[in-house]
């Protein structure tokens, strides 16, 4: 009801009366009543008067009835500890690919090795549920196929020159302005579901970390609808794991990446490998030529240029 309630109001730029919200929607005038004082007590600016009703401004939050065609998969939440976490019990239960998870803000947010992601207000925090049927062995390829599509938004739609940094990065001339996480369960030798989690710097001034961190109202001067980013990231991403062979994801990705070719440090938890990253290997995995001519498959870890 909220969904077409807006969608009626946006299509007119004159009031809309009461009567007609009515008969385009076969509700009482109670039942539309409620509705719009309980989108008002959202953030909706809507005005009533004698001639009806008009939308004057929307909150910039990922309602799901902002997603006309996507509600039933659009789990919003105001405050949660981790995006990933709902995400990974709604997966259990079988909800529909491409459920995404997405909050205000989160209390216990987590980047890569379970450290802390911090999660202020105006970022873009969201956990899309993926089914891909593919082997086991090659789930890492879902994570790629997620940070090569948000690059390809970013660049096509926004005029950033957004690059991918193994294994989970989206970077703009050196400054962090993505980071990713996956989760995967399994099912014998088939993958059951990939979570991604995406933690995007949008409406906010990033914390002061090294290396640093930029938003996107920051490269752009001018505040960013994430709305309008969530609607494209799931379209595209849709439509290319429908479409794309996977096969092909990873070379489509080494096309936006700042890591190969560069001298690199990666931090697996239990050592330091340093050289020069030379390739992505079939199954997600960082080549290193290490200072003695040796190469060495790293297949998780810390990526420093």
């Amino acid at each position: 009801m909220k969904s077409a309630i807006l969608s009626i109001l946006r299509q007119n730029e004159l009031p809309v009366s009461g009567a007609h919200l009515c008969e385009r929607l076969g509700a009482s005038r109670v039942a539309v009543w409620k509705h719009i004082q309980r989108l008002i007590a959202l953030g909706y600016q809507i005005e009533a008067g004698p001639r009806g009703y008009r939308l004057l401004s929307s909150p910039d939050r990922p309602f799901p009835w902002e997603f006309p065609g996507r509600e039933e998969r659009i789990v919003y939440r105001d405050e949660v500890g981790s995006t990933m976490d709902v995400a990974r019990d709604l997966a259990r239960q079988g909800c529909p690919a491409f459920t995404a998870v997405v909050a205000e803000r989160q209390t216990a947010g987590r980047g890569r090795l379970r450290r802390p992601w911090v999660s202020p207000e105006g970022g873009l925090y969201v956990t899309i549920v993926l089914r891909p049927r593919i082997p086991v062995l090659f789930s890492p390829r879902v994570n790629f196929l997620v940070s090569l599509t948000l690059v390809t938004l970013l660049r096509r739609d926004f005029g950033i020159a957004a690059g991918v940094k193994w294994p989970n990065d989206i970077l703009v001339a050196g400054r962090k302005l993505c980071g990713l996480l996956s989760e995967m369960e399994a099912e014998g030798e088939e993958t059951a579901f990939v979570n991604v989690g995406i933690g995007l710097n949008v409406n906010h001034e990033p914390p002061r970390i090294r290396p640093p961190a930029v938003s996107l109202s920051q490269l752009l001067g001018r505040r960013i609808s994430r709305n309008e980013i969530l609607a494209r990231l799931l379209d595209d991403l849709e439509r290319e794991a429908d479409a794309a062979p996977w096969e092909g994801i990873i070379a489509r990705w080494k096309k936006h990446t700042v890591t190969l070719n560069q001298n690199v440090r990666v931090a697996t938890g239990k050592e330091e490998i340093r050289g020069i990253a030379r390739d992505i290997d079939p199954f997600g995995a960082l080549l290193v030529e290490e200072p003695d001519g040796r190469m060495r498959t790293v297949l998780h870890g810390d990526c420093f240029l």
